[in-house]
């Protein structure tokens, strides 16, 4: 009998303990990875200040109403400044619009002659500024393809120079306005900084430029030609630059 009994409490005392360390496993905390960071939103719709640099090929054709010579004084140079605009978002499209300007290190001249006048043209390009509409499609919520146009205007002097160095007329004045056409790519790499990558092409049109030239017959009588020359100017851009979003 004290056997039995002896029994039932060691098997009692083996329940209990056991009973204790299925417990205590229950009562261990379980330790979880913790969830991934939520993804970042793009939002396109807004307002933006950016800076750009690049490059810019500026042609400029001069020729004599007259006679039909012509000679292009273009060169490319370094390109850069700023712009600022607005975006509104539309599911994946992306529509705005946005002003664009930048200076310019183009310049060059070249000599011309034909049978009327021999002297020299200079090309001189100061800044360019660029007003457009445009609008995109977005491939990804933080990558824009897009396409733009609208009013181009610059500051591109085209001057004449007799044989002398002495200017007898400007072809083109300081100021011209044109029209405009490009597009690119922009990818919003964190909310609210952007990206940009793009080509812009601009035309400004056919400007003249009227003077005359003072001369002698063989006779010896004097005579005074007249001279009209045009500039037919035209020019490209390929420009890198960062937007931030407000």
């Amino acid at each position: 009998m004290r056997r039995t009994s002896f029994a039932l409490l060691a098997f009692a005392s083996l329940g209990f303990v056991t009973s204790q360390a299925w417990a205590a496993d229950m009562a261990r905390p379980v330790y979880k990875a913790p969830p991934p960071p939520p993804a970042p939103i793009y939002n396109w719709t807004g307002c933006y200040i950016g800076a750009n640099i690049g490059g810019a090929w500026g042609n400029v054709d001069v020729t004599d109403v007259n006679t039909g010579a012509t000679v292009s004084p273009s060169n490319s140079g370094f390109a850069g400044g700023g712009q600022i605009g607005c975006d509104y978002q539309m599911g994946a499209w992306v529509i705005g619009i946005r002003n664009l300007i930048d200076g310019t290190s183009i310049s060059n001249s070249q000599t011309f002659s034909d049978p009327i006048f021999s002297g020299t043209v200079n090309s001189h390009l100061h800044w360019f500024d660029m007003l457009t509409a445009r609008g995109g499609y977005l491939l990804q919520p933080n990558l824009l393809f897009y396409a733009q146009g609208g009013a181009a205007w610059t500051s591109w002097s085209v001057n004449v120079l007799n044989g002398s160095g002495a200017q007898v007329a400007e072809v083109s004045g300081n100021n011209r306005t044109g029209w405009t056409v490009g597009g690119g790519v922009e990818w919003m790499f964190v909310p609210h900084w952007s990206v940009f990558l793009e080509y812009n092409y601009m035309n400004f049109g056919t400007s003249i430029g009227n003077f005359t030239i003072n001369g002698f017959t063989p006779q010896g009588v004097p005579v005074t030609t007249p001279v009209s020359l045009s500039a037919k100017a035209n020019l490209q851009n390929v420009l890198l630059g960062v937007n931030y979003k407000f």
